[in-house]
């Protein structure tokens, strides 16, 4: 059920109310957002994502450690998009915000006791500091100014609360070279040809791949990047490098293991596979100072 969240909005914003959301007028109608408006907008493509996507068990084993007890608390989960991070950890916190900026987004995660709210990640209506935890999970890669929107995220967290992102790539990891390149490039033709994941058409394909602004070589998320936002706003920073398909030990440094076609790649662009440097995705948990 959508909750009322006016003490929560900036002073003068103006919105229009939904019945599962609240819609503020996004002004900079880029080329990223209209991609990611128009896959999630996809009523079959969003379910999909919802069933397959982020509902593991590691993932859950994972965000349970870092978020730790949700009950009470005032969440914001920025490109929530149908709802994956709360449908899989569940919880009972007081207030659960939403933000993504796909309509139909909302369809989905009102099943999961989300209030949603459509806005920019960029420039969001909140005033600042009054959420006891933020969340991003596979957010980042999909905004063109990921600097922008982690700045944003910061400034929602109240003292002594807590910023967790994840599953964006690591820079160093996806910046294939040479032969890893041509074989990148190649296997947008083979996916379709399989009907592997959202490569299955060519138009959720092409949809899919439009929402990607930054999962790509020479494009990603860096350790430096999280540091120089999170520190600048007064937050203790911890960076845990991983290949997706491990847990709650992610925060006690294990990377875990990357698919065969991940090592090959680092490997094939002069890169040992097995370094941090070379694991998939970052995760970032960050706790401001009281």
């Amino acid at each position: 059920m959508k909750k009322n969240i006016t003490e929560f909005i900036l002073e003068g914003s103006d919105y229009t109310e939904h019945d599962n959301y609240y819609e503020f007028k996004i002004l900079r109608n880029s080329t990223s957002i209209k991609a990611n408006v128009h896959y999630f907008n996809n009523e079959e493509w969003a379910e999909e994502y919802l069933t397959f996507c982020h509902r593991s068990d590691n993932f859950k084993n994972r965000w349970e450690a870092a978020v730790g007890d949700l009950t009470d608390k005032v969440i914001i989960d920025i490109g929530c998009g149908p709802g994956n991070v709360f449908a899989t950890l569940k919880g009972n916190p007081r207030l659960l915000i939403g933000v993504d900026v796909a309509g139909n987004s909302f369809s989905f995660t009102k099943k999961y006791d989300y209030t949603g709210v459509l806005a920019d990640a960029h420039c969001l209506p909140f005033k600042s500091g009054i959420a006891d935890i933020v969340t991003l999970n596979a957010t980042l890669h999909h905004c063109e100014n990921m600097d922008s929107v982690l700045k944003e995220a910061a400034r929602l967290v109240k003292p002594g609360g807590l910023l967790v992102t994840d599953h964006d790539p690591q820079y160093s990891a996806w910046n294939y070279k040479g032969i890893a390149r041509i074989l990148w490039n190649a296997r947008v033709v083979y996916y379709n040809w399989i009907g592997r994941g959202f490569h299955k058409s060519t138009a959720q394909q092409k949809s899919g791949l439009a929402c990607e602004t930054h999962h790509k070589p020479g494009h990603g998320v860096t350790k430096e990047l999280f540091f120089s936002v999170f520190e600048a706003h007064g937050f203790k920073v911890n960076v845990f490098p991983h290949n997706h398909e491990v847990g709650a030990s992610v925060l006690n440094g294990e990377i875990g293991l990357a698919e065969f076609k991940y090592k090959l790649g680092n490997l094939l662009s002069g890169r040992n596979p097995f370094s941090k440097s070379s694991a998939l995705s970052l995760m970032c948990v960050a706790r401001k100072s009281a």
